[in-house]
């Protein structure tokens, strides 16, 4: 399969505008997805990779270490010419007596260089080619020390290319006076569209690169979802504790998924895939990452890469978010000067 690529940024990285997502790989941890199984993980990666997606999104954090480590293990029976590009994150450290506790934020210079070397071994890489920060810092250190510090791993040659997740346009505008952030991963979604209003327009005024994350609500705008679906979660599953997967939130949102399905069956293809050429459409954007714990889950969204939603179906979509009441944020990609989206 020939998947759309876009270039990320003003990196020479073209990536295909879908990318496996392995947060739900990790296993157990504080913001975990329950129970997984290490060799449907890998299988779902190769498979995505014979699909032809390009790259995989993992992090430290998830599963404290154990989603990078499955990476590897998938990385090494992919021939060399065929291996995907390599994201990961650091920034977020856990207690290791204590797995389940929420993690600390910390983007102090030493912490940092220990978890890229530690990110490293486990993927069994000589470069990271992506290596991002992935959520702002708790501890007090200034964002400026912190991204000097990537500029150097830069300059050793240990990274490739340095990007952050999460951050505000303060934050972005701090960043990039110190060296230029090569790409933004922020969360984007119909059901979470803040992002589309500020820091996606700041991505695309500054040459950096846009991956979002949770295209399709980590699952809610799939075409099995169901409250019956988040009753029957692991305890552990994080969702059972966000508000998108409880009342009164879950009846907008599902409310809104049912209203895909007619764009879906005018495309011949799955909800999911509408979900991910919703963001895809937006100026900006480069490409989304999506998670995936089977083949058969890959299945399910990997069109979204080449779906191409029409005038009508942009409008049918903002229409039944609005009616719906799900979520927040602009609801129409519509370009206006300076290529910014719009509300409608």
């Amino acid at each position: 399969m020939k998947l759309e690529c876009r270039r990320l940024g003003t990196t020479d990285l073209e990536i295909s505008t879908v990318g496996f997502g392995a947060w739900a790989i990790g296993g157990e941890w504080a913001h975990g997805w329950g129970p997984q199984d290490d060799a449907v993980s890998i299988a779902a990666i190769r498979h995505a990779v014979d699909l032809g997606v390009n790259w995989i999104d993992t992090a430290a954090i998830y599963g404290l270490g154990h989603s990078e480590e499955v990476v590897g293990r998938a990385l090494r029976d992919i021939p060399i010419d065929n291996r995907p590009f390599i994201f990961t994150k650091g920034g977020v450290v856990p207690d290791p007596a204590r797995p389940l506790d929420e993690p600390v934020r910390n983007l102090e210079p030493a912490s940092i260089r220990r978890e890229v070397e530690a990110s490293l071994a486990r993927l069994g890489v000589d470069r990271i080619d992506l290596y991002q920060f992935h959520w702002p810092d708790q501890t007090g250190t200034p964002i400026e020390d912190s991204w000097a510090e990537m500029g150097r791993l830069l300059d050793e040659g240990k990274i490739r290319y340095a990007g952050v997740c999460n951050f505000d346009v303060e934050l972005l505008e701090s960043a990039e006076a110190v060296r230029h952030v090569d790409s933004l991963q922020p969360p984007f979604s119909l059901i979470r569209r803040d992002s589309g209003g500020d820091v996606i327009p700041w991505a695309a005024d500054h040459g950096t690169g846009v991956i979002v994350y949770s295209p399709m609500q980590s699952g809610i705008l799939t075409d099995t979802f169901s409250a019956e679906r988040v009753a029957a979660m692991a305890q552990t599953d994080w969702r059972r504790r966000a508000p998108n997967f409880r009342e009164p939130a879950l009846s907008a949102n599902i409310a809104l998924r049912d209203a895909l399905r007619p764009i879906a069956a005018r495309h011949g293809t799955t909800v999911s895939a509408v979900a991910i050429g919703w963001v895809l459409a937006w100026p900006g954007v480069t490409g989304a990452i999506v998670g995936a714990r089977s083949p058969e889950q890959v299945d399910g969204w990997v069109e979204g890469s080449g779906i191409r939603l029409t005038e009508d179906d942009l409008a049918e979509i903002a229409n039944a978010a609005a009616a719906a009441r799900a979520g927040s944020g602009p609801v129409h990609p519509l370009v206006a000067v300076g290529g910014r989206p719009s509300r409608q």
